[in-house]
């Protein structure tokens, strides 16, 4: 018997107010992979990371995370998922440590424990040194790795990160991107990432790509590329959201 994929969206709408936002979205993202929601600003990326990490309450459709009901078991659901926003979230007037301790608490994990994994994830990423650090002090980059490390401080399932690298140079993008694939190689986790930036997208990655409020396609990138007779990820996308739904939507409330 086939696994719950790790994400399972199912006729998802939401609108603000007249405005639509989501219309009718269904995808899945299997356990293991590392997939991309891709999207131009304003497609509904965002709202629908809102709707999965309950910061809206989803009206139409239906939102699994390991087959736990986001609406109907949001505890059993949200605790298997770990969560990166695009705007900054660190306080900065913190350590890097006191900021990973804080998070710890508040998922019941002791001092000692916290300590310990704390330690191990940011050595992955390349940033033990910097425990005592204020986030004030740190780069773009190294504010944004903090923040994923204390998302998979409680050992999630699914880490979920809305557009993790806008604003960040090159060598930075490619350096959470790389540690994010290296991750999900090791099968300790599902990735989920929304991006514009196409060049963020690797033969090996899945794909959901949305436009306005809709999803377009879905698949592993290659297959998606084939499916549109093009010989990369930009001109598939190009052509998708060239012949993509006409109705206006909006990606915010107003």
């Amino acid at each position: 018997m086939a696994r719950e994929p790790a994400l399972s969206i199912e006729k998802l709408s939401h609108a603000y107010g007249p405005r639509l936002a989501l219309d009718d979205v269904s995808f899945s993202v299997a356990r293991g992979s590392c997939t991309a929601l891709l999207g131009l600003n304003g497609a509904g990326k965002t709202t629908l990371f809102s709707l999965v990490t309950r910061l809206f309450a989803a009206r139409k459709g239906r939102i699994r995370v390991l087959g736990f009901d986001v609406n109907r078991q949001p505890g059993e659901a949200l605790r298997r998922l770990g969560v990166v926003f695009q705007a900054r979230t660190l306080d900065l007037d913190l350590t890097v440590a006191q900021n990973l301790r804080y998070h710890a608490a508040l998922h019941g994990i002791g001092a000692a424990e916290a300590g310990a994994r704390a330690t191990a994830i940011l050595t992955g990423m390349e940033l033990d040194g910097r425990q005592r650090e204020k986030a004030r002090n740190l780069s773009g980059g190294q504010m944004r790795r903090v923040e994923i490390a204390r998302a998979l401080l409680h050992q999630p399932e699914l880490l979920v990160l809305d557009e993790p690298t806008v604003g960040l140079d090159v060598k930075a993008r490619e350096a959470i991107l790389r540690h994010l694939r290296e991750l999900v190689a090791r099968g300790s986790l599902t990735v989920l990432w929304a991006t514009h930036l196409l060049d963020e997208i690797e033969a090996t990655d899945d794909v959901v790509v949305i436009h306005r409020g809709r999803v377009l396609a879905c698949g592993g990138a290659q297959a998606v590329i084939a499916a549109q007779g093009m010989p990369d990820i930009a001109r598939a996308f190009a052509a998708l959201t060239a012949a993509g739904p006409a109705s206006e939507t909006e990606d915010a409330p107003p």
